[in-house]
């Protein structure tokens, strides 16, 4: 799951730099509404301590 950021961050840097600025921008804000749904899942995760 956490290649994803990385999969779509480099998909939004060569979108920028060889396609359209639009491109890039749009697959740079899908990185970020990408890592804040996995920080929720992983930070909602309830963990398994025994004390």
């Amino acid at each position: 799951m956490m290649a994803l950021p990385f999969l779509t961050a480099f998909l939004a840097l060569l979108g920028g730099a060889f396609a359209s600025r639009a491109i890039g921008i749009a697959l740079w804000a899908v990185t970020l509404v990408l890592i804040l749904v996995l920080f929720r899942l992983h930070a909602t995760d309830p963990l398994d301590i025994v004390l």
